[in-house]
């Protein structure tokens, strides 16, 4: 009997240990090697940002993109040494989907940094400091009013929000705050959470008189109160919070990249620049209110018409045929360049006889005469290259550099084993090495040497802004 109990005893010890145990594949887990997130953007080739279309963190302004998230993002990348893809918030429940996804690689908009938030999202060091304020509609004869008598007729304290109507944008931070002022006032505030509008597009219903109150932080506020000013902004609701980017959670290496990036950039005299260029510029209320701005009259240049219609003839998209125009011009009909290319689309004389133009042509013939290159380009490479959107890319490298030496990097792609009519990691990466004498002198060449980063930077610039102007601005 005694033997028995130790013979139980003995298992029972052995299968306490082996419970005990770690298992090696356990082990595997949690000592797994951080993933690199650095070196998969290097890789890619772009930075993949969602930042929010408003005029303070990214619009187009005469063609060009702008906005305060926007251009710092842009420096993130010029550091990486990738490109920037820019995608827009519509809905921000979506977005952190996306991003924990892993379809982007960083919020770049000025999220309030949050308790609950830190469940799901990695922030970077703070970017800047904002509250968040009501933003209600002045009376309607508030020019004439001294301050004391038009605080009579607007909320200054929290309590008197007990009963409103109060709509914000869906799944942000202003829903947690109203959430908590109710608790702190002991009373109801009504208020709704819209994934239909963003934060400006409610500010702008107020102003109107749609609506009767919203919640901004303080900074876009202060903004949208220099084209709104009969909205009042004076009421905060919240303490100074932390506004950040956001990262998915585990890339703790990207992070840190980023994080060190932020500090030495936040110190530096082109921050200082960005910082007071969009929240202390006075000519900020002129940019929102242009026609040519996407926030204010939703034009790309004073030639959209004329585009638009010349568009259609070769079956582009007017908003890649604008960028191709601003990156030629700047929508400037009359800059003439040191080789002797002039107007908007810059086409040499030689072109522009063909075409029967001059430098004293007006806009719209320019624009015509331009788009009859490109057409004569596209039926040039149709034959070979089948597919319209793969083609565009042949086109506007023929229409920068010339059709003979795009032709010679399609000889060189056959030649080298890549595929003669793909642009991307094909085509390109031989118009790059057409300003080696090993790859010039080669005897598929015809047209010799060609200073290929051109070419490359005019399609790859070409289609980044398209993008843009995708984004921001309607078909």
């Amino acid at each position: 009997m005694n033997k028995l109990v130790t013979v139980f005893l003995y298992i029972f010890l052995f299968l306490s240990l082996s419970c005990n145990m770690p298992n090696s594949s356990d082990n595997r887990t949690h000592k797994h090697k951080p993933t690199n997130r650095v070196e998969e953007i290097k890789k890619r080739g772009k930075l993949i940002i969602i930042t929010d279309f408003n005029s303070v963190d990214y619009f187009i302004y005469k063609g060009q993109p702008m906005g305060f998230n926007y251009e710092l993002a842009k420096a993130f990348a010029d550091y990486l040494g990738v490109t920037l893809d820019v995608q827009t918030n519509y809905n921000l429940k979506n977005t952190f989907r996306t991003l924990q996804e892993g379809a982007c690689d960083i919020l770049a908009m000025g999220l309030t940094v949050t308790k609950d938030r830190t469940e799901f999202l990695q922030f970077s060091k703070p970017i800047m400091q904002t509250r968040q304020v009501l933003v209600q509609r002045k009376p309607k004869a508030w020019k004439k009013m001294t301050k004391r008598e038009l605080d009579k007729h607007l909320i200054r304290s929290t309590l008197d929000l007990a009963n409103k109507n109060i709509i914000v944008e869906a799944h942000t931070s202003y829903c947690e705050r109203l959430k908590s002022l109710s608790q702190e006032i002991g009373d109801t505030i009504k208020y709704v959470g819209t994934s239909e509008f963003l934060a400006e597009d409610l500010i702008q219903q107020v102003a109107d008189g749609r609506i009767d109150y919203t919640i901004s932080d303080e900074h876009i506020a202060m903004v949208s109160q220099t084209y709104y000013p009969n909205i009042d902004i004076e009421t905060p609701i919240s303490f100074e919070q932390n506004l950040a980017w956001a990262i998915g959670r585990g890339d703790t290496l990207f992070l840190n990249e980023l994080n060190n990036w932020l500090t030495a950039y936040k110190k530096s005299n082109k921050f200082a620049f960005l910082f007071a260029k969009y929240f202390k510029n006075p000519r900020t209320k002129k940019i929102a209110e242009s026609k040519f701005s996407s926030f204010g009259g939703g034009k790309i240049s004073p030639f959209d018409k004329e585009i638009k219609k010349e568009s259609a003839i070769i079956g582009w998209d007017w908003r890649l045929l604008a960028s191709l125009i601003y990156t030629e011009s700047r929508f400037n009909p009359n800059v003439k360049s040191w080789a002797g290319a002039f107007g908007l689309m810059q086409l040499m004389p030689v072109t522009a006889q063909r075409f029967g133009v001059s430098v004293n042509s007006p806009p719209d013939k320019q624009i015509a005469a331009g788009v009859q290159f490109l057409k004569w380009l596209d039926d040039y490479y149709k034959k070979e290259i089948p597919d319209s959107t793969e083609r565009i890319k042949f086109v506007l490298a023929a229409y920068n550099v010339g059709q003979g030496h795009v032709d010679d990097a399609r000889a060189l792609a056959k030649k080298y084993g890549k595929n003669p009519n793909v642009w991307s990691g094909n085509v390109d990466y031989f118009i790059l090495q057409k300003s080696k004498p090993e790859f010039y002198k080669d005897e598929v060449v015809k047209y010799g040497y060609c200073r290929g980063i051109e070419p490359y930077n005019y399609v790859s610039e070409i289609f980044n802004r398209y993008n843009n102007y995708k984004n921001l601005i309607k078909s």
